[in-house]
């Protein structure tokens, strides 16, 4: 009886130790994720970047057994740019393991160019083939709430798994004017996607440790993310060398998903630094979609302090 209770009381200090050694990694890295902020709204005052103008969430990765996650501004809702495909990826990914859709070479072909050339005519095809719904004309008024129901299967999938404060129902660049995505809007406002940078933090963790649908298909979405950026190129907007990847150090690699509208400016990235740090760094911005500049200086701050 006496060893078995001493056995308990060992097993509840490990695990209370643990417990501390994460909240202590946690406030390590929102300590940093601080700074990173700080120093970035600092250094373009002079272009005006206001703080409601900037989300950020980082996890560490070191120990992927207790991941450590820090956010500024991480449950806001913005509209998400290319970011969103990430979110119909894992959805088709999700949907071929549960044979709702067929794993074909055509889909296949329309998720490698929606994530590694951010096409939308491909994303096009792939909510359609995932929702069963098309762009047209406009609809009735039956046939319209049917059409809605359906195109909302992929919104409701990551809410049931508890994802919050995200709108993943449209199709990049196709809001309008004509026919039922507008009617749409008119009859569902705000209906534009909408994501966090938590959400994205938590998908794209979910992805690189192996828990997005199966650790097979994780790693073929991990292979369709991977970026060199340090291979120049002549496209300022270039995935790998346009966002996150101008702030990182020679030797580090990247895998990520970026994107960009008129107003806002986004990537979501994991980075494997020289030094052994892993870890996932999402960032949005709003209003400042010229400043090339704003993801960059924020991922250089963070590479400072995983680099100590």
């Amino acid at each position: 009886m006496h060893c078995y209770f001493w056995k308990l009381f060992l097993t509840s200090i490990l695990i209370l130790a643990a417990g501390l050694r994460s909240d202590a990694a946690s406030t390590n890295v929102q300590v940093l994720l601080d700074s990173a902020v700080s120093a970035t709204l600092q250094q373009f005052v002079a272009q005006n970047l206001k703080s409601n103008q900037l989300a950020v969430t980082i996890v560490d990765l070191r120990d992927p057994a207790a991941p450590a996650q820090a956010a500024f501004r991480g449950d806001v809702q913005i509209y998400p740019a290319s970011v969103i495909k990430l979110f119909y990826l894992v959805a088709a990914h999700r949907w071929m393991a549960d044979n709702k859709v067929a794993d074909t070479p055509e889909l296949r072909r329309a998720l490698r160019d929606m994530i590694v050339e951010s096409y939308n005519d491909a994303t096009h095809y792939v909510l359609d083939v995932l929702t069963g719904t098309t762009s047209g004309p406009e609809l009735s008024e039956a046939e319209l709430d049917a059409w809605w129901e359906k195109r909302n299967s992929v919104n409701r999938y990551f809410l049931s798994v508890g994802y919050t404060n995200i709108n993943a129902n449209k199709k990049p660049w196709c809001e309008g004017p004509y026919g039922r995505e507008t009617q749409s809007i008119k009859r569902h406002i705000p209906s534009r996607n909408l994501l966090t940078t938590d959400a994205t933090a938590r998908l794209l963790t979910e992805i690189v440790t192996g828990k997005a649908v199966t650790p097979a298909r994780s790693a073929q979405m991990m292979e369709l993310m991977k970026r060199d950026p340090f291979t120049p190129t002549k496209d300022p907007d270039d995935q790998a060398t346009g966002f996150t990847g101008r702030g990182l150090p020679p030797g580090a690699k990247l895998w990520s998903k970026a994107g960009w509208t008129s107003q806002t400016r986004h990537d979501a990235a994991y980075v494997e630094l020289p030094n052994g740090a892993r870890f996932v760094l999402v960032t949005f911005t709003t209003e400042h979609a010229n400043e090339r500049e704003i993801i960059a200086a924020v991922t250089r701050k963070v590479v400072e302090g995983f680099s100590r």
